[in-house]
């Protein structure tokens, strides 16, 4: 993709949609780290509010679930968004309100415990109407807590 001022200027425009305007995503914390178009990576810090077993104090499931998710449909998003080129940014974020997650499969492999928590994505397919991503959970320790697979209609 053909990098220009115009692509550069996008990327505050996504963070703050990912970050501000989902209120959800507000409530978890959510942070873009990296827009790197091969894997993107979102971060959130364990709070008490996150805490799914009480007793055990670890990260709660569906907490995970929704990351997960969040990350795979940045993943297809940047997917389109490189896809597209040098498509005016109004197009290209026009894009963001046909995505919607299709399937999201996610594997627990560890419990949820950490102070901090990386989610990273990539592509496993993208067509003309349909992305396919991995996403993979990890804790500031880089233990493996979860991994899913994501579906999302782009078009």
């Amino acid at each position: 993709m053909k990098v220009n001022n115009e692509n550069m200027n996008m990327l505050p425009i996504i963070q703050e949609v990912f970050e501000k305007k989902i209120a959800f995503n507000q409530v978890l914390g959510l942070k873009v780290e990296s827009f790197d178009h091969d894997s993107p990576k979102i971060s959130f810090e364990m709070r008490e509010e996150l805490v799914g077993n009480y007793q055990r104090g670890m990260l709660h499931g569906g907490v995970i679930s929704t990351v997960i998710d969040v990350t795979g449909g940045l993943v297809a998003f940047m997917g389109v968004q490189q896809r597209m080129g040098d498509v005016p940014i109004k197009e290209k974020l026009e894009v963001f309100g046909c995505l919607s997650t299709i399937d999201l499969r996610v594997d627990y492999l560890r419990p949820g415990f950490g102070a901090r928590f990386i989610a990273t994505g990539s592509l496993l397919r993208i067509g003309k109407k349909v992305a396919v991503t991995r996403i993979e959970l990890h804790n500031e320790k880089d233990n493996l807590i979860a991994v899913g697979t994501g579906a999302y209609v782009i078009a």
